[in-house]
């Protein structure tokens, strides 16, 4: 397959209906036209993100999550790539990734590849400073409470896409719709409230496990039960960060030509940034669109930024993070990376441009209460 016959990509809309838009629409500085009439309309809000929730899981298994399946409004973009680092980042300060510089799962910063999530470098080193990789304040830097898992509380990532919001831990799913609704009820315009579980079983069990199916109906009864908690003048607007594409064991492909013309390997295992010794950046360019073309895309770090894809105002250190090359899988394959082997053991993946990664859901209900 060559490049002019790969499908057509599908591109994050950063100026409209996207992730990066939600927050920035609610509080008033930006469009909210295409907000769902339950969320332009309410007094407060509890924006629930669902990790890994992409909207081809609705619509497949809308038998399973009715109330999810009833509420007002349809599928927006996430941000590129489509993974939750990135994603998160967007929705909180309401930035394009270019802008707010957290361009991956993982990611080359200075010298050593930063695992964003785990906020951690091999060999033990000193991580970077949270507010040096991302110093955009979250909410537009207004008030906002964030209810997210109690463990998260002290992480380098909660400081680096969180920092300055009241932060209020939960446990159990019980204590998630409590805290929300005590921050509610104590009159906060807008709560953050976040739920990995989705993300977690599909990671773990794929997306034809029974485990997997059991999830999406959970995680509909959260959604119905926090909208039942909530008086009618309160909105609950429903979004994810990226969709997921499975991956069975014999999806995981190795490139032993790409990896000998890499110092390091970063990114998603679907959107691989891949960093070339000095001096090799176009003969890897060149060598990674022969391995993979049929079933990537591949760009080099200019093409990439070039399209937009990331967004406009990319500066600084931040082009750096990006690999010299990037490989974003559109056939459901993952590119291994040499030093993380671990990874190989995951049964999703996301990060690409594919309709199921790109697309999530943007639903709205009144509260019930």
């Amino acid at each position: 397959m060559t490049s002019s016959e790969a499908p057509a990509a599908v591109r994050p809309a950063l100026d409209g209906a996207s992730v990066a838009g939600v927050v920035p629409a609610l509080l008033g500085a930006r469009d909210a036209s295409w907000l769902p009439a339950a969320a332009r309309e309410a007094d407060q809000v509890v924006l629930c993100v669902l990790d890994g929730l992409g909207w081809a899981a609705i619509e497949e298994h809308s038998d399973r999550m009715p109330m999810l399946a009833a509420m007002d409004g349809g599928a927006i973009t996430t941000v590129v790539p489509a993974t939750t680092a990135t994603a998160l980042t967007s929705i909180t300060t309401g930035l394009a990734p270019a802008q707010h510089g957290v361009v991956g799962y993982r990611m080359l910063v200075g010298r050593h590849v930063l695992n964003v999530l785990r906020w951690s470098v091999p060999g033990g080193a000193r991580p970077p400073d949270p507010f040096d990789v991302q110093r955009h304040d979250p909410f537009l830097g207004r008030a906002a409470s964030v209810v997210t898992r109690s463990e998260f509380r002290s992480t380098g990532f909660t400081a680096a896409h969180l920092r300055g919001a009241r932060f209020c831990g939960w446990h159990t799913t019980g204590m998630l719709i409590e805290q929300s609704v005590r921050r509610i009820d104590a009159g906060d315009k807008l709560v953050y409230a976040y739920y990995p579980g989705v993300d977690n079983v599909a990671h773990e069990f794929g997306l034809h496990d029974r485990t997997y199916l059991r999830e999406l109906a959970d995680v509909d009864r959260l959604v119905a039960e926090l909208v039942d908690a909530l008086p009618a003048h309160v909105a609950v607007l429903v979004i994810a960060d990226h969709g997921q594409v499975h991956l069975e064991r014999e999806s995981w492909i190795e490139l032993p030509d790409v990896a000998s013309r890499c110092e390091t390997m970063a990114g998603d295992a679907r959107f691989r940034y891949c960093y070339a010794r000095k001096g090799a950046a176009r003969e890897l360019l060149d060598v990674a669109r022969e391995a993979v073309g049929d079933r990537a895309w591949v760009w080099s770090r200019a093409e990439l930024l070039e399209q937009g894809l990331l967004g406009a105002g990319a500066t600084g250190s931040i082009p750096g993070r990006i690999g010299d090359v990037v490989l974003a899988a559109f056939e459901p394959v993952a590119f291994v990376d040499p030093a993380l082997p671990s990874e190989m053991q995951l049964r999703s993946g996301h990060g690409s441009l594919t309709p199921d990664e790109m697309l999530v859901p943007l639903l709205a209900a009144k509260g019930r209460r």
